[in-house]
């Protein structure tokens, strides 16, 4: 049962590729708590994925839209304004991809051409989402907009490779726009720092499975779920969230205040 705490809102949702997606999850959420909205992805994420089953299950308008695009992106919000009767009051940004992760190449040796194409899909593609709501002044005053992060902003975690420079882009972005947009339009801009997830995307990193585990095992409150994080970003999105922005929020049960836990020093020892 929703609470209707989005109700009256519209919004635009990116990323969600299938069940699993933290994205998919958040449309869910936007759905049973009163909201309308548009969901976009790039045209081959949407041929890999079944977003048509999403857009079905919550009476929602697809667009697709390469993110890199700022022709598109401006498509993206036109359409979503006139689709849903008016400006945005909530945005997900929930765009991530390396190429080099994918190719498994060591971060020392990083393929520059692959690193430039993930700046640009997972980090640039927020300023360029910003930039153009910004200048169409497509969002209403007090908006929400969420990106999603990870640690590997602040800490080194080498499976990670490049992705982790690429987070603390997307992270300042967050910062600096939100430094903007608020004093502007009182518009929110905030990044979710979130557990290990077991996703697709997540599900294509080399020793995922086995990381994955070791937060388990280090969060107090174990690994945060893909539910639980949509229900954070819902929140987040929500009136009642209206003085927070400008931050990096970590969701994932208290693993970046953890240093060691007694499991792990157990699971050493044995």
């Amino acid at each position: 049962m929703g609470h209707n705490l989005l109700k009256g809102k519209r919004g635009i949702i990116t990323g969600a590729l299938d069940e699993n997606s933290i994205a998919w999850k958040v449309a869910q959420k936007c759905h049973e708590e009163g909201a309308i909205f548009t969901l976009t992805n790039a045209p081959i994420a949407m041929r890999m994925g079944e977003i048509n089953k999403l857009a079905e299950e919550t009476g929602s308008k697809i667009i697709p839209a390469d993110a890199t695009s700022v022709e598109d992106l401006t498509k993206l919000y036109s359409e979503s304004i006139d689709v849903l009767g008016g400006k945005i009051d909530f945005v997900l940004h929930s765009i991530g991809m390396s190429v080099n992760i994918r190719k498994n190449i060591p971060y020392t040796e990083l393929n520059y051409e692959y690193f430039n194409k993930g700046i640009d899909v997972s980090a640039m593609s927020f300023h360029k989402m910003l930039a153009v709501a910004h200048k169409m002044d497509a969002l209403n005053d007090h908006a929400s907009v969420v990106a999603l992060s990870y640690i590997a902003a602040q800490r080194v975690y080498p499976f990670y490779t490049d992705m982790a420079d690429i987070k603390a882009m997307l992270e300042s972005i967050a910062r600096t726009f939100g430094y903007h947009y608020g004093k502007q339009k009182k518009v929110r801009i905030n990044t979710v720092s979130q557990s290990p997830t077991k996703t697709t995307a997540g599900g294509g990193i080399k020793g995922f499975t086995e990381f994955y585990e070791f937060a388990d095992m280090q969060s107090p409150l174990g690994n945060a779920s893909a539910e639980d994080c949509a229900n954070y970003c819902l929140a987040l999105f929500s009136d009642l969230t209206r003085a927070v922005t400008m931050q990096n929020l970590y969701h994932d049960g208290g693993y970046s205040a953890t240093g060691v836990s007694q499991e792990q020093l157990a699971a050493m020892n044995k």
